[in-house]
């Protein structure tokens, strides 16, 4: 990589004004970043240019995996999570660091009109630090979606697995959708822990919502049932319609001293009466 001047660094202190607003005008006009706000939006761009000038002028080779680019390399993670949150793509996130380009470059064409050779030079130096930012910027992205897609993942699982209390001493899951091994152990998790914190001594997990059985599916129950029996509770099965139970039937799977019920109605009468309650209609 070629070698930036000092005096390129001066260029940009000494025109900092000036390239802030120039630039802040071309993305302005641009429309992409309507949905930043403008404190924010000019916020990021003067710090952008601050940290570029401070990172630069420490070294003589653009390294930003060296100490001296630390601060940078956080701004660009900062700003790539904000851009993540707001539903930008990963385009747009580096066409920020990018478009820095087209203010910066007639600012040294001027500095060095009478020396063609070290414009060249200084114009590909900086093109290429600006690159690897750019890059650096997609890479920090992609980091920051994949940990909000992971988190928003964990949340849709406890949200489709709410462990619900039907009674004292009496749990129940409602199952929805296919069961995997990533989901069977969230299930388990939440719901020993609840066992734990209500003492309770019955959880009905009630597959209603489950939309077929298959040996994998029976496995993750039986782990999930054992789980629950180890924890000192007992467990019943509800929601066993016809065709899951020909199912379960056909594929010869083992559901011996599993206690299963039709519907959620009977395994909750079925707890109670184990609890020592009955129910019975007003008079």
């Amino acid at each position: 990589m070629a070698l930036l001047q000092q005096r390129t660094f001066n260029v940009i202190a000494n025109n900092e004004q000036e390239l802030l607003a120039n630039w802040s005008s071309d993305l302005e006009a641009s429309g992409m970043y309507r949905n930043v706000k403008v404190d924010e939006f000019r916020q990021q761009t003067a710090e952008f240019i601050r940290l570029l000038i401070a990172g630069a002028s420490q070294t003589e080779s653009i390294n930003l995996r060296s100490n001296n680019w630390d601060d940078m390399r956080q701004f660009l993670e900062q700003l790539s999570h904000s851009r993540v949150l707001l539903g930008f793509d990963s385009q747009s996130t580096a066409g920020f660091i990018f478009s820095f380009k087209r203010p910066l470059m007639p600012l040294l064409q001027k500095e060095f009109a009478d020396e063609p050779a070290a414009l060249a030079e200084q114009l590909w130096a900086l093109s290429e630090l600006i690159d690897q930012l750019g890059l650096e910027t997609v890479r920090a992205f992609q980091k920051s979606r994949e940990s909000v897609i992971k988190r928003q993942q964990e949340e849709l699982l406890e949200l489709s697995t709410p462990v619900v209390k039907l009674w004292d001493g009496v749990l129940a899951l409602p199952m929805i959708g296919t069961l995997d091994s990533q989901r069977t152990q969230v299930v388990m998790e939440s719901l020993l822990q609840r066992i734990v914190d209500t003492g309770s001594e019955i959880a009905i997990i009630d597959i209603t919502g489950v939309p077929t059985v298959d040996t994998l599916v029976a496995q993750h129950l039986l782990k999930t049932v054992t789980a629950i029996r180890l924890m000192g509770a007992d467990a019943i099965i509800s929601g066993v319609r016809p065709q899951i139970a020909q199912t379960i039937v056909h594929l010869g799977l083992d559901l011996q001293g599993i206690v299963t019920k039709a519907t959620l109605a009977d395994a909750l009468a079925l707890a109670l009466r184990r609890s020592g309650l009955t129910v019975s209609k007003a008079v």
